[in-house]
């Protein structure tokens, strides 16, 4: 089995981190490595891609075989168009001089669209943030508005109370005025007639 050029998992649970290494292709995926090339992060956004350029190089020219992953992270870091370009010259179909400006040209175009995504990147999360604040501010409002209709509602409340306990005790007053002279005539001993023998007398 050739030599393979593969991730090797590292990091938490769900927060995943991986080191790019040179492997047996029989070796275990997280075992057993030849050597360490870099790491990469798929975590970030976009994400980070650490990776020594010229050894990943020297490791595809002697035949070593990257993953579909990898091979994608390689591409992306200009490691295989410069595999490519290299071996255009080692056939003659280009001088050294005419590889490195294809590929300097080529790493340009790359770091241009590298930079536009990250700024998209950048703007999105600005703009989903700006989103979520306007909504934060709206659920706000909503709820300033519920408070405020249950505050007017219990005062409404309060003072509807307070208003029938004034009536009750004004109407108690009254009846209480009402009943104290009947009271009173109840309580006047009745003027005692004088008998007929004392009008005889």
């Amino acid at each position: 089995m050739p030599t393979k050029i593969r991730l090797q998992r590292r990091g938490k649970k769900k927060r995943a981190f991986y080191h790019i290494v040179i492997a047996d292709g029989r070796a275990p995926r997280d075992g057993r490595y030849i050597e360490r090339l870099g790491t990469y992060n798929p975590v970030t956004k976009p994400a980070t891609i650490d990776i020594d350029f010229d050894r990943a190089l020297d490791w595809l020219q002697k035949g070593a075989q990257p993953t579909n992953t990898v091979r994608a992270i390689l591409s992306y870091k200009g490691i295989m168009m410069k595999n490519h370009l290299q071996k255009g010259v080692n056939k003659g179909a280009l001088t050294q001089e005419q590889a490195d400006a294809k590929f300097k040209k080529w790493m340009e175009e790359k770091e241009a669209k590298i930079e536009n995504a990250a700024n998209a990147v950048l703007n999105e999360t600005l703009e989903e943030q700006k989103a979520r604040l306007a909504k934060e501010k709206e659920v706000n409002e909503l709820r300033a508005q519920e408070l405020r209709k249950r505050r007017e509602e219990e005062e409404a409340k309060q003072k509807a109370e307070q208003a029938e306990e004034e009536e009750t005790e004004e109407s108690a007053d009254e009846e209480s005025s009402e009943e104290a002279p009947a009271a009173e005539a109840e309580e006047k001993p009745a003027e005692e007639k004088p008998s007929e023998e004392e009008k005889k007398e």
